[in-house]
């Protein structure tokens, strides 16, 4: 069951990171739920804290307290993948930074916008610049078509921007 509004955003990003490791998991049979998830955070297992090797305990309670209150909430079968923030991937991030930078557009571009300079150039501009790869604007494409299908075209670009 999908839910009426985005849970991810209600989610830290510590949080966020820790569900992201456990769905990604290549060695799982099954999808995880949010039990699944509270019970690996709760042991610290499966390298699920990636930087908890100097995590504060503080923090880990936190986390814990964190997805304890969502499963409350949602119950402990709700999908876990529904609780991770989407972003883009480097490349499609490089190309809505490009988008925000550009001048002529007064508002912020949404990421119907952005799929719309795609497709009318911005990708094959920055593939000549050597931005991006040439070969990549496809499965750019279909990455904004995944994004604008879960969260609509009218959804602001900026917060799907990957900072690493």
């Amino acid at each position: 069951m999908k839910h009426s509004i985005d849970v991810a955003v209600r989610v830290s990003p510590e949080l966020s990171a820790a569900i992201e490791a456990i769905v990604n998991d290549p060695d799982r049979d099954e999808p995880p739920t949010l039990a699944d998830a509270l019970a690996l955070i709760r042991r610290r297992d499966h390298g699920v804290l990636a930087r908890d090797e100097g995590m504060h305990p503080q923090m880990h309670e936190s986390l814990v307290a964190e997805i304890d209150s969502l499963v409350e909430e949602f119950g402990g079968e709700a999908p876990a993948i529904d609780f991770v923030a989407a972003k883009a991937s480097e490349c499609l991030s490089r190309i809505i930074e490009v988008a925000m930078e550009n001048p002529l557009v007064r508002h912020e571009p949404t990421l119907g916008g952005v799929r719309d300079a795609m497709a009318s150039g911005l990708t094959a501009r920055l593939a000549g610049d050597g931005t991006i790869e040439p070969d990549e604007e496809q499965s750019l494409l279909a990455e904004i078509d995944a994004l604008i299908d879960h969260y609509g075209r009218d959804a602001v670009a900026e917060e799907f921007v990957r900072f690493e």
